[in-house]
């Protein structure tokens, strides 16, 4: 995969030693994850003044792994954030809870639906969000940067140059690049809503940067290069460990897969129940480290073949293969508010589940968020309807059985008992991957309990 255009063949060497590294074993991975991790706290730069900035299952993780290898530096989160199972097992660990940004015109930290009816929803991805708020707010400073949102082409202050990664998707364009039709002589859409990635900022970004400079101290962060995103591309350049003179941060796990990461969320379970009182929490000792939002870690039925088997033991000395690790519930979490990535997610969607957990939330952040100018309430549901993505309808609605592929079937039947009428696959688009397939019609009676 090609990460930047003209990198220097250094940057190009980076990226492939990195890559390599991913595709070692898991014995490798934790044992350089560890080496990183004490080079970070030993740097003299950094000189033990470190802390973990924990949110969910991977950064949890990552705080016992330094606590068990001796690592012993504080955790900060915006729990606040995160689902109530997560912010159970941030206060029983002892997790410095820290607020949001204080909104200037209440003088209170600022809350989930402040700062959507603010600056706007945070939809698609942190970048495509921050390219639509652009245009959404024209000045006469940003008005190269809106041309080449537009255009791809930079101007002066960009080498003149055309083509650029600057420009948004065409698809996204056509539904959000209205405001700047007159400008560009374009016929786009213009959305009936705000559009913005600034809710990390307020809620999440600042308030861990205050922290740090407050106290001093330099972070370890939970973050792995598969997971994708803008992240995959500083991590593989820049490595675990990056340290400048404006920032300095630790990322062990950085090349680890969700395996990697599943794997070591289970020895770290056994470590915790054998070190629980170590812990300067609220004195709670957890049935589990794992979130009750993310259900249990359960290994599938191992799908391969005798000779695919043969082939991975004569590969691995003789290792025996394994099923693939899963959490039995969601397998990423972060704000309910939050929709960055929602649109290639497959369905039954983050909101999807959300509604099963807390109807009364969904009902409310679905619905009930912000008043348009004619003093309608509305919320997600329109930002859904808008981009393509449904939300109304519930696979649990036994009068209408949902058509679903065979192997979207396969997939939930991990996760759910369904049910429907017997019949012939036919012709039709997937409910839960939206691909055009041969379907049976189907609906959930109830969760499988892991």
């Amino acid at each position: 995969m090609k990460y930047y255009e003209g990198c220097e063949e250094i940057a190009k060497e980076k990226t492939q030693d990195f890559q390599a590294k991913m595709k070692l074993g898991y014995d490798f991975k934790k044992a350089y994850a560890a080496r990183r991790a004490w080079e970070f706290y030993n740097h003299p730069e950094v000189a033990g003044r470190c802390y973990v900035a924990v949110g969910g299952l991977d950064s949890i993780t990552l705080f016992l792994f330094l606590r068990s290898i001796g690592i012993d530096v504080p955790a900060t989160s915006v729990s606040m954030l995160e689902d109530r199972s997560i912010q159970r097992v941030h206060k029983a660990l002892g997790v410095k809870g820290l607020l949001p940004v204080v909104n200037q015109k209440t003088k209170r930290p600022y809350n989930k639906v402040e700062v959507i009816r603010e600056y706007g929803f945070p939809v698609l991805s942190k970048e495509i969000a921050g390219k639509i708020y652009t245009l959404q707010h024209p000045t006469e400073k940003n008005a190269t940067v809106r041309h080449a949102i537009m255009t791809g082409e930079t101007g002066a202050y960009g080498g003149y140059r055309k083509g650029t990664r600057m420009k948004m998707a065409q698809k996204w364009l056509e539904i959000f690049g209205g405001p700047e039709n007159e400008r560009e002589g374009t016929d786009y859409k213009t959305a009936p809503f705000q559009v913005s990635e600034l809710c990390c900022y307020y809620l999440k970004e600042k308030p861990c940067d205050d922290y740090a400079k407050e106290s001093g101290c330099f972070p370890y962060m939970g973050l792995m290069a598969s997971e994708g995103g803008r992240r995959q591309k500083a991590l593989m350049l820049n490595g675990c460990n990056y340290i400048s003179k404006t920032t300095k941060r630790s990322a062990p796990f950085a090349i680890f897969t969700r395996q990697d990461l599943l794997t070591m969320t289970l020895e770290m379970e056994a470590w915790y129940q054998e070190h629980w009182e170590e812990f300067d929490g609220n004195g709670e000792h957890l049935e589990t480290i794992v979130p009750e939002i993310y259900g249990k870690i359960v290994r599938d039925p191992l799908n391969m073949t005798q000779e695919e088997i043969e082939e991975y033991k004569a590969e691995h000395g003789g290792t025996e293969p394994e099923g693939q690790l899963r959490t039995t519930k969601a397998q990423r979490t972060g704000c309910s508010m939050c929709g960055f990535g929602i649109h290639i997610e497959k369905r039954p969607n983050r909101f999807d589940q959300l509604r099963h957990r807390n109807p009364r939330e969904w009902e409310m952040w679905m619905k009930h968020i912000c008043q348009d100018e004619t003093g309608e309430w509305y919320g997600w549901g329109r930002v859904l309807d808008y981009i393509g993505i449904g939300w109304e309808d519930d696979l649990f609605d036994r009068e209408d059985p949902k058509p679903l592929c065979e192997e979207c079937v396969e997939r939930l039947k991990k996760d759910f008992t369904l049910e429907g009428p017997e019949e012939a696959p036919h012709k039709g688009t997937c409910w839960a991957c939206r691909r055009k397939r041969k379907v049976v019609n189907r609906f959930a009676v109830e969760e499988v309990q892991g």
